[in-house]
Formats: structure tokens, C-alpha cells, sequence
């Protein structure tokens, strides 16, 4: 009875650890209870060996592919066709890979596995591209490269380029039929089921998710909600303002300014000090309304940017003063008008000892400034106590000079609105805390002078700085 079973195509399941084989019956021997495989196909791939014999113990299972029997065949039949039912290859664990990988077994191209089976149907075998099925002759197959190559590369070469053009598959591959085989609802209604049983958060649907824009500045896991106002005074002024980023401003009145700079010069930030850093900010101010780093190169030389500074003999101008030694120092052509004063403070004196070593040029007289219109004015012709020196003729005169140049003017440690500008400005520059400024005004700006956060607690203002990573800051009315 065992006669019978020979000739038929078996598939023989061994475990995880020899994993299956399959093949043609060659013998069955009962004693022994072995049984025996020809042309034997292990785990798909096709074995180097003719013949396999396996023993009653090491079969898990057993399953008949084709019934044939080698008696009732003749010389003359035709080669068995072999069925494409799908054998389950069982997944063992890394070791069994490992060893089924080793090189006591063959390693065979893909479409070379199933040209090798007698009767193999077409539909099952690999189409090369449409490029060598339309360009190559019919009996032609792929060159190989000449040389001598050792046994293995030689045979790579042949598994790779030594199958026949007359296996090719014509026909084309179902995209749609396959895809229509997807229920995308279903997979991801799974997945939804499956994290909140893991207590996973659900990303949903794609219909579900709504799109959200973040800026490049901006958190996206906020790990408390953000304070807006974080700076308090004990009186306000009249106006509010906020940064780019939202946080409130309020604007002080000048007596508390001054009481502020007051404190700050008796805890050592001097005068001077103060002059430093407003003509730093104001310069750093100035170079970027004068065009930055497109502006001033080593290919720019011929095109040296003019600066026309308007200063008047109290603070304001010192501070407009240092502002121009900074930038005649970054190659700006600086024109100072400085009327003549027969006694000025003691800072605008040191400032233009000092500017007058930059190679400036200072001018008393309004004739003197450029006919022609400059880059920038910089306007320091107000004081915020000594108003009486709007009546004095070379006031208006500057004046006039710098609304007629019709260039844009930079006013720079603006007084309150109360008091009024005769020159009107397109930019403003505040320090420490901005002043209720006037319409005309323009753009307000403000910029840090290091005032320390315990001076501003004296004088009784609760203060954050807003400036984050610089040191002037755009202002909006709130």
C-alpha cells in the first residue's frame, strides 16, 4: 500500500526548528517508518540535495498536494502539474532562521525557484520590465561580463541574469483589484480599539485630526498658561503697549522715570553708563533702518551711508551724541549740529571730546548741514524739563531743516505727549519703560539699559523683561 502514495507531491511540516519541506514521494519505507522526498523544496527554497528522508518522529504534519502513482504512469506522460495552494511556512524563533540560513542550504533567485519546477504555470513566474521583454531578441538572454571570476560570484551572475526570455509575464498587475481589498475604516477603527485598551491617546481618523499652525516661536506644550501682564506700576500712564509676542507694556509717567534713574545711579549704573548703552542700542537701531548687513559690505565702500544728528545741550543730546560715535565708528558719514552754548553739561562735553576723535564732522550752523537729503536723521533737539528751548531760533531752525530734507527721522529718548515735537519722526526710541508718547511719534521701539529687577521693585514696579533674546523691541499700541 505504500507503493501507492509514490510519485505524489507532499508538503511535510517538521516544526519551527526544521521548518517544511516539500516534494515528489521517491520511497516510503514502513520498518523503518521513514519516509523519503525527491527534488525536495525547503521552507520555498529548493534544496541542494536530490533526496531527503525524513523520520515518523520529526513529522508534525503531513498534507497531499497531488496524488500521483509512479505505476500507473507511462514514459510518455507529461510531467504532474502542480498546484498553488498556499502552504503556512510556521515562524520559529531567531535561531531556526539562523540555521536554515546556514550554508548547508541553497540560496536561489526567486523566479529561478519556480522556473525549476516541471509544469510550473506562467501566471507564477517573475516579469521582467517592459524594457527587456520589447528590446531583447527572443532566444537572447542578459550578457554576462567577461573575466574569471571565482565560483560563487559566477554563480550570483547566473541567478541573477541567466533565466530565458520566453518565461516573461505579460500580464500586468491588479492595482485596483487590490486596493479595493483594503478597508481602511476597519484598520483604523483597530487601531483607535487597540490604544485605548493599551491607555494609549488616540490619534484618530484622518477626518478626526484638526489641523493646527504653530509659528516658529511659538511652544506647543505650554506647561502653564502664559501671563501677559507681567509688568505693574504704581501709576500708569495714558497708553498701553505690547510686544510681538503678546505680553502688555505699560507706559509710566516722568516722574516715575525719573525717580527710577534716580534709584539706579545711586546703586552704581552712572550717567555715563546710561550713555554707553543708549548710544549701543540706539546705533544697533540705526544700522538696521540704514540698510544691515546688505547695506554695509566690503563691496558697499563707495556708497558710505550719511547720518545728520540734531543735539541740544542737556542729556537727550549726550545720548544722541554717543549714538554717533558708535556708528562713525562702523564707517557712517556723521553730521553733528551742536549749537553754540557758552556753558553745556558736563556729559555732552566729554561726548564730543570723544566723538571728535571718530573723524565727524560738527557743525554750529544750520548752512552747514547737507543741501541734499540724508540716509537718516537723528533727532535729540527735545528735553523733557527744559521746554524753554523751543523758543529759541536755532531750535526751529533744525527743525525746518529736518522736516524740508524729507528724510526719516529717528527720534531718539522722546518727551510725553504733552509737551509736543516740532520735528515729526517715523521711528521712536524709549528706554526701560516707554512714556505716553504723541501720534507723531511714529513706530515706537524700546531698548534695555540694565537696569537690575530690584531697582524697579523700589520704586514700587513689578517688572519682567520683556525683551527676551535682544535688547530693542518693537512696541504696539494695545
Amino acid at each position: 500500500m505504500a507503493a501507492d502514495w509514490l510519485g505524489s507531491l507532499v508538503s511535510i511540516n517538521c516544526g519551527p526548528t526544521l521548518g517544511v519541506y516539500q516534494g515528489e514521494v521517491s520511497s516510503v519505507d514502513q520498518s523503518s517508518q521513514t519516509i523519503s522526498l525527491r527534488q525536495p523544496f525547503h521552507n520555498g527554497v529548493k534544496c541542494p540535495v536530490p533526496e531527503v528522508t525524513f523520520s515518523a518522529i520529526d513529522i508534525k504534519d503531513l498534507k497531499i498536494l497531488d496524488f500521483r502513482n509512479d505505476n500507473s504512469r507511462t514514459t510518455s506522460a507529461a510531467p504532474a502539474k502542480v498546484t498553488s495552494a498556499p502552504v503556512a511556512v510556521p515562524k520559529g524563533d531567531p535561531r531556526s532562521v539562523e540555521k536554515l540560513n546556514s550554508p548547508q542550504h541553497c540560496s536561489k533567485s526567486y523566479g529561478e525557484r519556480h522556473l525549476d519546477i516541471p509544469g510550473q504555470p506562467k501566471g507564477f513566474r517573475r516579469r521582467h520590465n517592459s524594457w527587456s521583454a520589447s528590446n531583447r531578441g527572443v532566444n537572447q538572454v542578459t550578457p554576462k561580463k567577461n573575466g574569471v571570476k571565482n565560483g560563487q560570484m559566477k554563480q550570483r551572475d547566473d541567478e541573477c541574469f541567466g533565466d530565458s526570455v520566453d518565461d516573461f509575464l505579460d500580464t500586468d498587475f491588479d492595482f485596483e483589484g487590490n486596493l479595493a481589498l483594503f478597508d481602511k475604516a476597519a484598520v483604523f477603527s483597530e487601531i483607535d480599539i487597540s490604544e485605548r485598551r493599551n491607555g494609549v491617546r488616540s490619534r484618530g481618523t484622518p477626518q478626526e485630526q484638526t489641523p493646527t499652525r504653530y509659528r516658529h516661536d511659538e511652544n506647543i506644550l505650554e506647561a502653564k498658561p502664559v501671563v501677559y501682564r507681567q509688568i505693574t506700576v504704581p501709576q500708569p500712564g495714558a497708553k498701553e503697549y505690547c510686544t510681538d509676542s503678546g505680553l502688555v507694556v505699560p507706559s509710566i509717567t516722568y516722574e516715575l522715570h525719573k525717580r527710577l534713574l534716580s534709584v539706579a545711579e545711586r546703586h552704581g549704573l552712572s550717567l555715563e553708563r546710561r550713555l554707553e548703552m543708549t548710544g549701543v542700542c540706539a546705533s544697533q537701531m540705526a544700522l538696521t533702518l540704514l540698510g544691515g548687513p546688505n547695506r554695509f559690505t566690503p563691496k558697499n565702500l563707495h556708497q558710505h551711508p550719511t547720518v545728520a544728528l540734531l543735539c541740544g545741550p542737556h542729556v537727550q543730546g549726550a545720548q544722541g551724541i554717543s549714538c554717533g560715535r558708535h556708528l562713525a565708528n562702523h564707517e557712517v558719514e556723521v553730521v553733528l549740529f551742536l549749537p553754540n552754548f557758552v556753558k553745556m553739561h558736563d556729559a555732552v562735553t566729554s561726548e564730543v571730546t570723544l566723538f571728535n576723535k571718530t573723524g565727524g564732522k560738527q557743525v554750529s550752523s544750520i548752512k552747514d548741514l547737507p543741501d541734499t537729503p540724508v540716509d537718516l536723521i537723528i533727532n535729540c533737539l527735545d528735553c523733557h524739563e527744559n521746554t524753554f528751548l523751543m523758543d529759541q531760533p536755532w531750535y526751529w531752525a533744525a527743525a525746518d531743516w529736518a522736516n524740508q530734507n524729507r528724510a526719516p527721522v529717528l527720534s531718539l529718548d522722546p518727551p510725553a505727549s504733552g509737551q509736543g515735537q516740532a520735528v515729526e519722526a517715523k521711528w521712536s526710541l524709549s528706554l526701560c519703560l516707554p512714556l505716553p508718547l504723541a501720534e507723531g511719534a511714529g513706530r515706537v521701539y524700546l531698548c534695555d539699559i540694565g537696569i537690575p529687577r530690584q531697582v524697579f521693585q523700589e520704586v514700587g514696579i513689578k517688572y519682567h523683561s520683556p525683551f527676551g533674546c535682544k535688547f530693542v523691541i518693537p512696541l504696539h499700541s494695545a
